[in-house]
């Protein structure tokens, strides 16, 4: 059986190594060494200069908006994660959406300008499949009208844009480290930022507001990783490379397999180191997809409609259409991409697709 993605686990005596010392120090939570010592590896690793290690990638997202203080409108995109629009939604503001680009399926950055009204505050985009938005068109249109930026980029471990983290763009950005990422936690997340005194703002939310054991910076929330599953994120970082090299290996057989007559992949922007994250494709049709997708599960290979829905479709929000969002994501499908998916089963995946095409 063949799953649309597949879970790296590090040698299991590795990982039991890392966690005897949460063990020899009684101390499993609460920013133990690990957690600190792998903020550090990953800060070195991603050259960025701030960094906290959260327990999910989504109460990144959350904070983020709280930090900023974000109220009314934000502008956002319908093809992500539901997880991007809920946050908006949880925070109390309203969710703006912008159609997407029909190449890189980022928000398309055009269209920005016409959906901003006084009671705009942020705008929150989307990485989608780890490929950039024109985060240079987005930080013009933010300072012109006084908006904040934040970037979901869940997907974006190891993603560098012209010759930086991708993480480094915007106000704030997120990552996460769920067990289906590139690099994982088991669970966990990140934030990112390069301002100081935000960071601090940032630092506080997530630990419910501490200031030492006695004093309250202000309000915050639980988002704290534990010990365990820094251990778990320090047992796969050195393997960091070699997942690279084997995600790539499987996406240069898609790309010399597969009919691009009929297919499309994502456009990845100019001047970006991607990571590999997923593969989509798209058909022509929703009809050639489910028929693509029936072959496959036929063959006990499960893809992923990935994102389906598109989320302006969301029953509990009542928003305008998206044409290109709805488009894409009904034609879009993530194929098996893991670690260990061997060339003979990347060539049988392409045959089944090619079959149906």
């Amino acid at each position: 059986m063949i799953h649309v993605t597949k879970t790296f686990l590090p040698p299991q005596e590795i990982y039991q190594s890392i966690l005897k010392r949460a063990w020899d120090n009684n101390w499993i939570t609460n920013r133990g060494e690990l957690v600190l010592e792998l903020e550090d590896k990953l800060k070195t690793y991603l050259k960025v200069p701030n960094m906290i290690a959260a327990t999910n990638g989504t109460l990144p997202l959350q904070i983020a908006i709280k930090a900023l203080n974000l109220t009314g409108e934000i502008i956002t995109t319908s093809f992500s994660y539901v997880a991007t629009t809920s946050s908006i939604v949880w925070e109390g503001c309203k969710p703006i959406f912008v159609d997407i680009h029909p190449e890189y399926l980022t928000i398309d950055e055009t269209k920005i300008e016409a959906a901003i009204t006084p009671k705009t505050s942020a705008i929150l985009a989307t990485h989608v499949f780890g490929n950039p938005c024109h985060v240079e068109a987005i930080e013009a249109i933010a300072r012109k009208h006084n908006l904040k930026v934040i970037y979901d980029a869940a997907h974006c471990f190891g993603v560098n844009y012209k010759g930086e983290s991708i993480f480094n763009y915007g106000d704030i950005s997120s990552c996460s480290f769920h067990a289906t990422k590139i690099f994982h936690t088991g669970e966990g997340g990140a934030l990112f930022c390069k301002q100081q005194d935000l960071y601090n703002t940032l630092f506080y939310h997530h630990n419910f507001g501490h200031k030492g054991h006695e004093d309250f910076q202000g309000l915050g929330i639980n988002a704290k990783m534990s010990e365990l599953q820094a251990a778990m994120g320090l047992a796969v970082f050195p393997f960091m490379p070699q997942i690279m090299e084997w995600r790539r290996r499987v996406v240069q057989v898609y790309e010399n397999e597969l009919n691009f007559t009929k297919l499309t992949f994502l456009k990845i922007r100019e001047h970006t180191v991607w990571n590999y994250s997923y593969y989509p494709i798209v058909f022509e049709s929703e009809h050639t997809l489910k028929k693509a997708m029936k072959r496959l599960q036929e063959n006990d290979i499960y893809p992923r409609r990935y994102f389906y829905p598109a989320l302006h479709n969301l029953p509990y929000l009542n928003t305008p259409e998206m044409p290109i969002s709805e488009l894409v994501a009904r034609r879009i499908l993530c194929l098996p991409l893991s670690h260990d998916l061997s060339d003979k089963d990347t060539k049988k995946i392409c045959k089944l697709v090619n079959a149906v095409l």
